[in-house]
């Protein structure tokens, strides 16, 4: 206490006042701040007469590094890190390159004995993801180019495709100022959006290229076109964008992940529509010439406008015929096609995979978590985990190894915090296409290699390229009663344990720990003249010292502490026996008033909402879904008696999926609603807008169909998204059927019912399918799990972005080929639906009035 008090009073700057004299007003301090281990050397301690004994002469001074509680490693040898964060606007591989460039000159300026090297660099993977990208959408631009080309002709293909270039264009330019980075999840809005933004060009060039076969002027034909085409290219842009709207008000984390593609594709259809009504008919007024037909072509050209479509040749005539026996039997067809998508509904119900949040992507860096029970000494920890890198080094796959201690109990509090980790491992993986391994294979051989480490438990986990959830199973149980947890938690833990489908199972029940407890005879003390303080003071002196003052040097940036300690080898268990203490009576043994004894140590308490709270964490082994997983342990939980005042709940991935899908089925169900306003607006028919929106009942149908064929998992988030995207483009189809149908009915009102059904699904026969073709051509290579890049002549199998967004490429790509070929049945059907029951019910009235005027 007397060195504590001596540095406190030594170590001040004493503001005195204010000197006022007939000159002026002076400031008067007393300056006497520690700036140097030489001051504290030099402090008086104790005076007798004319010597004065220094803390110098009574204790060593010096300046030394605090106790170390961590050691941290790369690739096996001593090292130190500096982690660089960027920020959330920050671009990611323009600030990964400014930080390696300081790094590379500071290099050079620091010993040869040191070397710097820099790991974990996510900015390269973010290059890869790009340029994966890039050359995805490249190829999708060529295949889509290539399909347009083959179908309209050269001219009239490059003035369709030049709205790809614009309408990307358009999106870059909104995106920037709306201060968007360029990541990925924009770029495969732009890929996905790249075979629909066609779309409206496609219908006004081939109805304009139409009218020029007729003999039509080219300026006529494109003005006509725009004008005939406003409404239902207008149309048919706005409920695709309508589906896409409720997207961006996504919340929560997977809405910040996913808000970038709902806008980018909302940018990029909003382009293409000032393409298709403005600059395509511009282009097409100077460069558009009709397509040289032959002679037949030119005849069924004519037939389709003017003559009878069932007697062409070929796949259209086929079809017209097909479509005229469809619209005499329509209820037949009809009921074979709801027999059809029941099935289907029933199908996925019976053999459905199941559901997953989000798909997992091949990782490339991977996190090692070493966990173990008991009072570990920094060191001790480093031991054990030096235990785990040596198992883990020669793993085929790893690029680098970042390893950090952390001593028990030292890894926060927070809900997902395992108190008894003692280390991580960070590894980042040799890049994708300089390995035979996929990242899942890496983690296998690591956990086989790691599994029999005694008294350690070893989890390997990816760096989740989602949003991040945690582990999947994630058990919470809350009660205002903490002494009813316990229970509860270790019969949930015990069956845990019986299943094998789970595995690096944790929770958050007290560790079992040893803490050393000082009781102080409080009266025996005071015998002695000492105290609780003295008592405490003294103990400090063996463990982590006294801090008695701090002192600011100049070549520091914080204050540095100042603490008063015994020598190493006075310090530890057995020296608390030994302690004397300074009182009125001189020393004394701390023994004679203190009682040492260990006892239970005290682990974290954790409250949420106020309500106490624990824990339980699962991982799945690979091939599990963890939705099935949940729904079996719900149904356990239902059959046991816990107490009625625990709360279980699923939390983690399983509630963010519920959450998910909630949001996704309101935003279906606003998508759906916001298209029917705009159809009866367009249409002013209740009828034929509720019949275009039945195509988005065939397009689900279609992606469970591919989930089914594909053996794969409903992913919450992708799937969800591919169904809402859906239900704006499938309608498109619809729009044009039906548009051409009112139009021609108008125009020839002479005609039968039937044969203006014919004739105008016979004349958007090939729109249809070229709009199809454009889109599903386009996330063609992505659905199947290929990522081709042209421009780099890359094919690469199951690759980052293809593993990464085939859930929603399949989706779109099933989903609108089924609803395609289906709406290209069922639309004229239903067209004549209603003739077919006023027929029906009329011919039954009137053989009603026969008899009853027979009789």
């Amino acid at each position: 206490e007397e060195l504590s008090n001596t540095l406190r009073r030594n170590n001040r700057l004493i503001p005195a006042g204010s000197l006022e004299t007939g000159g002026g007003r002076f400031a008067v301090k007393v300056p006497s701040v520690v700036e140097t281990a030489a001051d504290i050397m030099n402090l008086p301690v104790r005076v007798n007469g004319d010597i004065v004994v220094t803390l110098a002469d009574i204790a060593e001074v010096r300046r030394t590094f605090k106790d170390r509680k961590s050691y941290a490693r790369f690739n096996g040898q001593k090292a130190m890190y500096i982690e660089v964060k960027k920020r959330p606007d920050a671009n990611e591989i323009k600030t990964s390159d400014a930080v390696l460039e300081i790094v590379e000159k500071m290099a050079q300026q620091l010993p040869p004995s040191i070397r710097v090297q820099p790991s974990l660099i996510t900015s390269e993977f973010a290059e890869v993801q790009v340029a994966e990208l890039q050359g995805n959408i490249m190829t999708a631009l060529a295949l889509v180019m290539v399909i347009v080309v083959a179908a309209m002709g050269f001219r009239s293909g490059v003035i369709v495709g030049l709205g790809i270039p614009v309408s990307l264009l358009f999106s870059v330019i909104i995106i920037y100022l709306l201060g968007y980075t360029f990541n990925f999840m924009v770029m495969f809005g732009m890929l996905l959006g790249l075979g629909m933004l066609i779309d409206g060009a496609i219908v006004v060039t081939e109805y304009a290229d139409r009218r020029m076969s007729e003999g039509a002027d080219h300026k006529a034909a494109y003005a006509e076109a725009v004008k005939r085409m406003f409404w239902p290219v207008t149309a048919s842009t706005a409920t695709t964008l309508a589906a896409f709207l409720p997207l961006m008000f996504w919340p929560g984390i997977p809405g910040q992940f996913m808000s970038y593609l709902p806008v980018t594709v909302f940018t990029v259809l909003s382009g293409s529509l000032l393409y298709a009504l403005l600059f395509g008919p511009v282009l097409g007024t100077i460069f558009g010439q009709p397509t040289a037909h032959t002679t037949a072509v030119a005849q069924t050209l004519d037939q389709l406008e003017h003559g009878d479509p069932t007697r062409l040749s070929g796949f259209t005539g086929a079809y017209a015929r097909a479509m005229t026996r469809v619209c005499a039997r329509p209820v037949s067809v009809l009921g074979a096609i709801a027999l059809l998508l029941i099935s289907i509904f029933w199908a996925y119900g019976q053999y459905g995979k199941g559901t997953i949040f989000f798909n997992d992507a091949d990782p490339q860096f991977l996190t090692v978590s070493v966990s173990g029970r008991g009072n570990f000494s920094a060191s001790e920890v480093d031991k054990l985990v030096r235990r785990v890198e040596q198992r883990v080094f020669g793993v085929p796959g790893i690029r680098s190894m970042n390893t950090q201690t952390l001593l028990p109990g030292s890894s926060g509090g927070g809900p997902d915090a395992v108190a008894d980790r003692i280390g991580v491992v960070f590894i980042e993986l040799t890049p994708e296409s300089e390995r035979s391994q996929s990242g899942f294979d890496v983690i296998r051989i690591i956990r086989e290699r790691t599994l029999d480490l005694p008294g350690l438990r070893v989890e390997v986990q990816p760096v989740e390229q989602g949003p991040s959830i945690g582990k999947p199973i994630q058990i919470e149980l809350r009660s205002r009663y903490r002494e009813l947890l316990k229970p509860a938690m270790s019969k949930i833990r015990e069956y845990l344990d019986t299943m094998p489908e789970l595995i690096d199972i944790d929770d958050t029940r007290a560790l079992p720990s040893i803490e050393w407890r000082m009781e102080v005879d409080r009266a025996q003390a005071a015998i002695y003249g000492a105290d609780v303080t003295t008592s405490g003071v003294a103990l400090q002196l063996v463990t982590s010292g006294v801090k008695v003052a701090e002192y600011r040097p100049s070549s520091a940036d914080d204050a540095v502490d100042i603490r008063a300690r015994y020598p190493r080898e006075y310090r530890g268990i057995k020296a608390m026996e030994s302690i004397q203490v300074s009182t009125d009576k001189g020393l004394v043994p701390l023994s004679n008033f203190v009682s040492v004894a260990p006892a239970q140590g005290v682990d974290t308490l954790r409250r949420i909402d106020g309500f106490p709270t624990e824990r339980i964490r699962a991982q799945v082994v690979e091939g599990v879904i963890p939705d099935n997983v949940v729904a079996h342990l719900k149904v356990w939980l239902g059959e046991q008696d816990f107490d009625p005042r625990v709360d279980i709940q699923f939390r983690g991935a399983n509630e963010e999926q519920a959450e998910s899908i909630a949001f996704v089925s309101v935003a279906f169900l606003l998508s759906l609603l916001l298209m029917f306003v705009l159809l009866v607006t367009q249409f002013n028919s209740f009828y034929q807008s509720l019949l275009i929106l039945l195509a988005v009942i065939m397009s689900t149908a279609g992606v469970l169909i591919g989930l089914l064929v594909t053996d794969s998992a409903f992913s919450a988030i992708l799937t969800g998204i591919g169904i809402v995207s859906l239900a704006g483009i499938v309608v498109n189809n619809n729009i044009v059927l039906i548009d051409t149908f009112n139009y021609v009915r108008q125009r020839h009102p002479e005609l039968p019912l039937n044969s203006i059904i014919v004739r105008a699904t016979a004349q958007r026969l090939r729109p249809v399918m070229l709009t199809t073709a454009t889109t599903v051509f386009g996330l063609l290579p992505l659905a199947l799990s290929m990522s081709v890049d042209l421009i780099n002549r890359n094919i690469n199998a199951g690759g980052q972005m293809a593993l990464f967004w085939e859930p929603l490429s399949q989706a779109i790509v099933f989903g609108l080929s089924f609803a395609a070929l289906l709406t290209l049945v069922a639309t004229p059907a239903l067209l004549a639906l209603p003739s077919y029951i006023r027929a029906r019910w009329q011919r039954e009235n009137d053989r009603n009035r026969t008899q009853v005027a027979l009789g």
